[in-house]
């Protein structure tokens, strides 16, 4: 699933196996599978990442695991710094959105970094990196865990990759013309005889509405069969008990 195109994600000091899953589960939910680690706290391979990536045992098992940032990044031509505030460093400034662009049109490997949960990344790792990647967010209350930060990046990168949408079903083509035109005149043939269509000076006025709200919802040919089915059932009589 990962290529030289996508991004790496590198978290900094993690400090919790838990988190360390919970983030692998984020990034494999939009199609990114390069983790990498500096210093995790308590060491790797950690048994607490393995419940908590909830199947993204992939990402878990390629992780792979530095010293320094700078060697975690060190192939990388573009290295985008998560934090809340720039932290006295002058560089420039993205959302996750226009890093997610920017990471789609320039060549090179990018690695997006985060730092640990309690503190985030120190001065000296957002110094290391080219750019600054920061969301909007309450000024009151600026706490994000390292999975939901991890998340809004992956999912910004994931919106410019054009991932499929399983929960979209794909739609059928629209109906021929003369399969709706069909369903329209099989449904005035049952109206005319119970009167729908009086008085006559109306008719002709009460048919185009018909038509135009028979024909806003662009059937398919399934659809139009399935109102066709219905039609001939309510033409039929109704059985005897």
């Amino acid at each position: 699933m990962s290529g030289s195109t996508d991004p790496v994600i590198v978290l900094v000091r993690p400090q919790l196996g838990e988190n360390i899953g919970k983030a692998a589960r984020a990034m494999l939910n939009f199609g990114l599978a390069e983790m990498r680690l500096v210093s995790p706290r308590d060491g790797w391979p950690n048994p607490s990442a393995g419940p908590a990536a909830a199947g993204a045992d992939i990402v878990l098992e390629k992780a792979q695991v530095f010293e320094t940032l700078a060697d975690a990044v060190a192939d990388c031509a573009h290295v985008y710094a998560t934090t809340v505030r720039k932290r006295g460093v002058t560089k420039p400034v993205m959302t996750p959105e226009q890093a997610a662009k920017t990471i789609h049109a320039e060549p090179g490997r990018s690695a997006l970094v985060f730092g640990p949960e309690r503190s985030g990344l120190e001065t000296d790792d957002v110094a290391l990196a080219r750019t600054i990647l920061t969301v909007p967010i309450n000024p009151e209350f600026g706490s994000l865990n390292l999975a939901q930060a991890v998340i809004l990046c992956a999912y910004e990168w994931s919106k410019q990759a054009s991932l499929a949408q399983p929960t979209i079903e794909e739609l059928l083509p629209p109906a021929p013309q003369d399969e709706l035109e069909g369903m329209i005149a099989h449904l005035e043939s049952l109206l005319e005889p119970a009167g729908y269509f009086f008085p006559e000076s109306r008719a002709a006025a009460t048919r185009r509405t018909l038509r135009t709200m028979l024909t806003k919802p662009a059937w398919n040919h399934l659809e139009v069969r399935t109102m066709r089915g219905v039609l001939s059932a309510l033409e039929k009589k109704p059985r005897k008990p």
